[in-house]
C-alpha cells in the first residue's frame, strides 16, 4: 500500500525543523553527555567530548557543562571564594527562559547574562571596568579554558581582551556580564538598569517576552549536513541538572538508536531524524539545529529513538 508523507516546516528558537508523520521503517563534533542525577545512558556510537573549535586559546563545546564533562568544582560552579583562575576555567551559555523573557541566555548555574549599551558592538571594547565591574562582573574565560553552548549558534560567540588582559566572552559582538544583585537562577534584577543594561538573547540582542501567535515562525537556517553527534536532555531547555534530569548521547549512524525514556531537548551538529517511539516509529521530525522543547514539534513525551538524516 502506498504510504503518504507530508512535511511542515517549523522553527524553534535556533532550531530548523521538518516535522513528518510516518511510521518507522559533518561539521565539528560536540560534547559527550554525562550523568546528572543518575547513570548516563550511552546509545551506539558514544565518544569523548570533542571541541567544536579553538579560538583565542579557548575550546568551544556544543552542550552543557555536564555533557561536556567540565570540572564541577570550577568555572560557573566554583565557590565564591575560589581563585579567579579557577572561576575562569569554563563558561556555559545556554538558551532558556529567565524572568519571563524567552529566549534569554543563562550560565552554568542558571544566572542571567546581560549586555551593556555603552559597549560599542563589534569593536572589541568593554566600557565596564573598575567600580563598574564589581556590580557587573564580566563573563571571562582563561587561556586553555572552555565555553559550552546550547541553543546558541557557534558563529555568534566571540571574545575580546579586557583592559586587564582577561578574555571576555561576547555574543553577537556584545561583551557579556552578570549582575551582582541577581541571587537565584532566573533573576533579572539587572534588566533595564539605567536604561543601559539588558538581558541578552542567543543572538546577542535584547531578550523579550515571547510573542503569542498561532502562526508557525519562519524556519531558521540550519546545518543540512548529516549529524555526527547528538546530545539529548530529559528536561527542556537542555536541563541536565535539576531534579532527576540527565543527559545522554553519542555518535549518529544510519542505524536506528533507541533511548530509554523520553528526552525533551537536544543539541546536534547536523541533521538528525528523531522519533516519538522506540524503533524509529511513530511521529518523527528532521532537525538540523538545537531544539529547546520537542513538544513544539508535536513530540510532547520527548524523543525515544533517532537516526542519521
Amino acid at each position: 500500500m502506498h504510504r503518504k508523507r507530508f512535511g511542515v516546516l517549523v522553527a524553534l528558537g535556533a532550531a530548523s525543523v521538518v516535522v513528518l508523520s510516518a511510521c518507522g521503517s559533518t561539521d565539528a563534533q560536540s560534547g559527550t553527555p554525562a550523568p546528572a542525577a543518575q547513570e548516563t545512558q550511552q546509545p551506539k556510537g558514544g565518544a569523548d567530548p570533542v571541541a567544536e573549535s579553538n579560538v583565542d586559546g579557548v575550546d568551544l563545546f556544543r552542550g552543557t557543562n555536564k555533557s561536556s564533562k567540565a570540572d564541577q568544582s570550577s568555572g560557573d560552579k566554583a565557590p565564591a571564594a575560589a581563585a579567579p583562575e579557577v572561576k575562569a576555567k569554563w563558561v556555559e551559555l545556554r538558551s532558556a527562559e529567565a524572568g519571563g523573557l524567552d529566549p534569554a541566555v543563562v550560565n552554568g548555574v542558571g544566572r542571567t547574562i546581560y549586555w551593556f549599551s555603552d559597549d560599542p558592538v563589534g569593536t572589541k571594547v568593554s566600557n565596564c571596568n573598575g567600580e563598574c565591574e564589581k556590580q557587573w562582573p564580566p563573563v571571562v574565560v582563561g587561556n586553555g579554558g572552555k565555553v559550552m553552548f546550547s541553543g546558541i549558534k557557534r558563529e555568534n560567540i566571540g571574545f575580546i581582551k579586557r583592559n586587564d588582559g582577561r578574555t571576555q566572552v561576547t555574543l553577537g559582538g556584545r561583551p557579556l556580564y552578570l549582575f551582582a544583585k541577581d541571587q537565584q537562577a532566573g533573576d533579572i534584577k539587572g534588566q533595564n538598569v539605567g536604561n543601559k543594561w539588558f538581558v541578552v538573547n542567543p543572538e546577542g540582542k535584547r531578550a523579550a517576552a515571547p510573542v503569542q501567535t498561532t502562526t508557525p515562525p519562519a524556519p531558521a537556517s540550519g546545518n543540512g549536513k548529516p549529524a555526527t553527534f547528538v546530545s539529548f536532555f530529559t528536561g527542556k531547555d537542555f536541563d541536565d541538572f535539576s531534579g532527576n534530569n540527565f543527559a545522554t548521547g553519542g555518535g549518529v549512524t544510519a542505524s536506528c538508536a533507541d533511548l530509554r525514556g523520553g528526552f525533551r531537548s537536544l543539541t546536534t551538529d547536523g541533521a538528525v531524524k528523531i522519533w516519538s517511539e522506540p524503533g524509529c516509529k511513530g511521529k518523527s521530525a528532521v532537525v538540523t539545529d538545537d531544539v529547546r522543547d520537542t513538544a513544539a514539534l508535536g513530540l510532547p513525551a520527548g524523543v525515544k529513538s533517532y537516526v542519521r538524516a
